[in-house]
């Protein structure tokens, strides 16, 4: 039995192609969430009081350790009905962003803990205002030593948004999913091109994070 046929990979080209968009679009926008919010948490777990930071630390923690897909049905048919008209990109961006941005949280923690004290100390004794001292002191620095790990977590995310398929999105997965019930066919070859895009668009990034990183540390 031919298990591979060459028109059917033809016909499912265009909307694979399409479902590759949506994923990129997804990635992009879920990323610009997750590096944002993780910043802006990372700087509060180190300046604000701790009845702040407490059930912060135990909502990043529950954020953690519990399944993406969970997370992603609460929102979506829990959340999302009562704020009216919400699409599966909408919740698909924000429950990506901030599940991710539990974990960047912790990569800038630790560029911002990698400073030297003796830099803390100097911002003190000059009295530097607070926000001088982020922006143009501790966030140069601690922002170049964690690019290559949040390089790897947008590399992770693009891999897992795919299952927002589970909510409608038609990225990739749905494409494949959607040809082949219409047509009974195209199992191995939708899937199979959707591995090899997967492939093409990862694996390059990867090797260029790594490549950032021994530039970086060196």
């Amino acid at each position: 039995m031919n298990i591979w046929n060459w028109d059917t990979a033809e016909a499912m080209l265009p909307a694979l192609l399409d479902g590759f968009r949506v994923i990129l679009l997804v990635t992009l926008l879920a990323s610009i969430v997750a590096l944002v919010l993780g910043l802006i948490v990372a700087i509060v777990n180190r300046s604000a009081p701790r009845y702040i930071t407490a059930p912060l630390f135990g909502i990043m923690e529950f954020i953690r350790n519990t399944p993406l897909l969970v997370q992603l049905f609460f929102v979506w048919f829990g959340l999302a009905p009562l704020l009216g008209d919400t699409t599966p990109l909408t919740v698909g961006v924000i429950v990506l962003g901030v599940h991710y941005a539990t974990y960047t949280a912790e990569v800038y923690r630790a560029g911002i803990d990698g400073i030297p004290v003796g830099q803390w100390e100097a911002i003190t004794a000059l009295s530097l205002p607070r926000r001088y001292a982020w922006q143009h002191v501790i966030l140069p620095q601690a922002v170049r030593r964690v690019i290559p790990a949040l390089g790897n977590y947008i590399i992770s995310m693009f891999k897992e948004v795919p299952i927002l398929t589970a909510i409608g999105l038609g990225e990739m997965i749905a494409q494949v999913e959607s040809y082949q019930n219409q047509h009974y066919s195209g199992f191995v070859e939708g899937y199979t091109i959707a591995g090899l895009i997967f492939l093409a668009a990862s694996y390059p990034t990867a090797v260029l994070m790594r490549k950032l990183e021994k530039r970086l540390v060196n």
